[in-house]
């Protein structure tokens, strides 16, 4: 009778509805629902994302009334998406379950292929609406929907449709994580979604689920400091800091972030900050900075590569009982883009977020130093 009860309030929605609202969910996966609220993927709409609202309104398609993010960001808004295909000018609506949902759970697990492209991949969306895709090996059958896998749920491998690679009409590669199919052979989801304590259900007890608050900058970015790792080597007169990207992909992807290597020396109670060395990956013309959507080349990346370990030196001798401190982190925008965008005085935005530590005491009999 009790499952008779979820049946008798899912079936409109199921039967009604091409895609299923979050709230849909919570009812069978409350662990699953509640990660969620956390996720980027919950705040992609410009209602809930202050930087992709204000990069919007700079664009040429708001000057059209014309929201074109939607196809990744809000990709069940199918109102707002059909206004595109018919030349409509028809904007966000706050009120939208669609705007409020964001990706929304029932458009990943509904993809069934992806098609690549030269501008940017395409998900292949499941016509069935009450079967969803997953990875589980013995997924249980439930009066609310099917469950089934498909190629790219079980290489982990399914976020490439929206994360491989977007192109501007000038041919320029905006974003990039997979533009020379860098992750055929890796698993998006062991980094990003990896396995926590929990049951992803509660109609079958587990002791594991996948993590659906996507690690990332934004969000549990401790989750991903184990695929990087810091090194330190003490020269006649200098040190080296080596940072190891043990990830597939360039640890800076986006061209609006910067990831910073701060370092500092400890000694009898005096402290010395080296300047910060940073990592990026800027957009322009001839040389200049652009927005996106104007660049026709990338005009500066010193981003550290998949599988690099990136080296910097510091010119200073290091003496028994010198306490070396690293820090490698990240800021959402460069400071000229937060003033610029209006958003400098909102502190989360702005403030240096954390990836990984490590502090270093020197020995007097060690050529390297050892792990505090």
């Amino acid at each position: 009778m009790k499952d008779m009860k979820y049946l008798i309030i899912l079936l409109p929605i199921f039967l009604f509805a091409k895609f299923a609202t979050n709230d849909s969910c919570k009812s069978c996966h409350p662990a699953i629902y509640d990660e969620f609220q956390n996720a980027r993927h919950s705040h992609s709409s410009i209602f809930k994302d202050p930087i992709h609202k204000k990069m919007w309104e700079l664009s040429p398609s708001y000057k059209q009334k014309k929201y074109t993010c939607g196809k990744c960001h809000t990709p069940t808004d199918e109102k707002l998406l059909a206004s595109l295909d018919y030349n409509q000018t028809i904007m966000p609506d706050s009120n939208a379950t669609a705007q409020s949902d964001g990706v929304a759970c029932s458009y990943c697990h509904r993809i069934k292929s992806i098609e690549n492209n030269e501008t940017m991949n395409i998900n292949i969306i499941s016509k069935k609406e009450h079967i969803y895709y997953g990875n589980l090996k013995d997924a249980l059958d439930n009066p609310f929907h099917k469950s089934t896998t498909n190629k790219r749920f079980q290489n982990g491998n399914v976020c490439i449709g929206c994360h491989s690679h977007y192109r501007n009409k000038y041919g320029t590669n905006i974003c990039s994580t997979n533009q020379h199919n860098e992750l055929d052979s890796a698993n998006c989801v062991s980094c990003h979604m990896p396995k926590v304590d929990g049951s992803p259900s509660n109609l079958k007890k587990r002791k594991k689920h996948a993590f659906h608050g996507f690690a990332g900058i934004h969000n549990d970015i401790g989750m991903l400091s184990r695929h990087v790792s810091i090194e330190i080597l003490r020269g006649i007169d200098r040190f080296f800091i080596a940072i190891n990207n043990l990830s597939p992909h360039a640890l800076s992807l986006h061209p609006m972030r910067v990831m910073e290597l701060q370092v500092s020396v400890v000694r009898d109670k005096n402290i010395t900050n080296f300047k910060p060395k940073q990592f990026v990956r800027v957009l322009g013309t001839k040389g200049h900075s652009t927005t996106p959507w104007e660049a026709k080349e990338v005009i500066k990346n010193t981003s550290i590569k998949g599988n690099e370990k990136r080296v910097s030196t510091y010119m200073f001798k290091l003496k028994k009982g010198d306490i070396v401190n690293v820090k490698v982190g990240y800021y959402l925008l460069s400071k000229k883009l937060s003033k610029k965008l209006g958003l400098d005085n909102i502190d989360k935005l702005n403030r240096f977020i954390l990836l990984k530590q490590k502090v270093f005491i020197i020995k007097p009999n060690s050529f390297e130093p050892l792990q505090q």
